[in-house]
């Protein structure tokens, strides 16, 4: 029996997006070559955030969040959502009027924030170096095991009976009416969605994606020692580096109570190694931040690749010239796990045509077809 929705990929983004479909009362498949939460799912920090570098960024993830707190209460333990909040840590003074202009922006959004001098960011964080000069906490902020969730969202919510998974089926081929596995097999739908991160471009190669290596590396168990997702505010400016290699300070407190340590950018490489002297780079970089850092036991690192678009914003909606009768639900770079819900509602607006509840323009693939087009 044919599916009414195929996507490719399952991951947190192809899950929320399955998940939803299905409460619809759609009858989805999901197709991947792996498991389930794998790839940038099983690679990135979970880290729930709102964020605001633009207008559509801050909508689509304050949306999201939103959405993530309101599921919350269904998830497992095992899914380790922890409501943490966010702490942007300030160096010095330019940085202290960078978190006050934050502190402002969201708060005319009416998201909850609360700045910290010195002296409370040393009583609310006192692993921090005292150096420091102050930040915000963003107090709703949450973190999540987005592998497991992923699982939750095709196997245990609502509409879940409506969705068949199959692992181990590689995708070589999509269209507006189906899509050809490797071993020659074809796959109808009435949708097709293609949410499989990076891999997309192999199925679209014309989409303006780019892969972002990242390192992460995870501690020995130290409870208590944070409490708050740590980051810079240099992050921001470090996240949008287009070329060559830049780190910065992230650090993630895990209900294990281990660290997550982050965080890294490349856009030189798809290797997949872990390279020691970037890793070194971003563990010198936090235990400026964190200076009992070199103390701690580090047990594993590992990378995973981010699918960014050249305007950071990912691609969700019809893929139009890029592969006619096909949809998008791709190049989220690093927010994949905090978008995944709203980029779930927004596609299946589009695909029920009802009206989505956030503006959907932003995000539309068109954005970038005139101009591949003309290249």
């Amino acid at each position: 029996m044919t599916a009414d929705a195929l996507i490719v990929g399952a991951g947190i983004v192809g899950a929320a997006c399955a998940a939803e479909l299905a409460a619809l009362g759609m009858r989805v498949e999901v197709l991947d070559a792996q498991g389930i939460g794998g790839g940038a799912t099983a690679a990135g920090m979970g880290h729930i955030v709102v964020m605001n570098d633009s207008p559509a960024e801050f909508a689509l993830s304050r949306y999201s969040r939103d959405l993530w707190l309101d599921l919350a209460p269904q998830l497992r333990p095992r899914d380790a959502f922890a409501r943490c909040g966010t702490l942007w840590v300030a160096a010095d003074d330019e940085e202290w009027q960078a978190a006050r202009s934050m502190h402002a922006a969201f708060e005319a959004q009416g998201v909850v924030a609360q700045l910290l001098d010195a002296p409370a960011l040393r009583a609310c964080e006192p692993a921090l170096a005292a150096s420091m000069a102050g930040g915000l906490r963003i107090e709703h902020d949450s973190i999540v095991y987005a592998p497991t969730v992923a699982e939750w969202l095709l196997t245990r919510s609502p509409g879940a009976a409506n969705i068949r998974v199959r692992l181990g089926a590689t995708v070589t081929s999509v269209d507006a009416s189906g899509v050809t596995l490797a071993d020659g097999e074809r796959v109808g739908a009435g949708q097709v969605i293609v949410a499989n991160g990076l891999g997309a471009q192999q199925l679209v190669p014309s989409l303006p994606l780019q892969p972002k290596k990242g390192h992460l590396l995870i501690t020995d168990r130290y409870p208590g020692l944070i409490r708050h997702q740590l980051l810079e505010l240099g992050y921001i400016k470090s996240a949008h580096h287009a070329v060559g290699t830049s780190v910065a300070f992230n650090a993630q407190p895990r209900p294990t109570g281990q660290l997550l340590i982050g965080s890294s950018r490349q856009f030189d490489t798809t290797d997949p190694t872990v390279e020691m002297p970037v890793l070194a780079q971003m563990l010198q970089r936090a235990a400026h931040y964190l200076p009992v850092l070199p103390t701690l036991n580090g047990i594993r690192a590992w990378t995973g690749f981010r699918a960014a678009s050249p305007d950071g914003l990912p691609l969700i909606g019809p893929a139009g010239e890029f592969a006619p009768g096909v949809w998008l639900a791709t190049g989220h770079e690093g927010l994949g796990v905090t978008t995944s819900l709203a980029t779930a509602k927004l596609l299946a607006a589009q695909i029920v045509g009802t009206l989505a509840p956030i503006p959907v323009e932003p995000y539309l693939p068109v954005r970038f077809v005139e101009k591949v087009i003309h290249e």
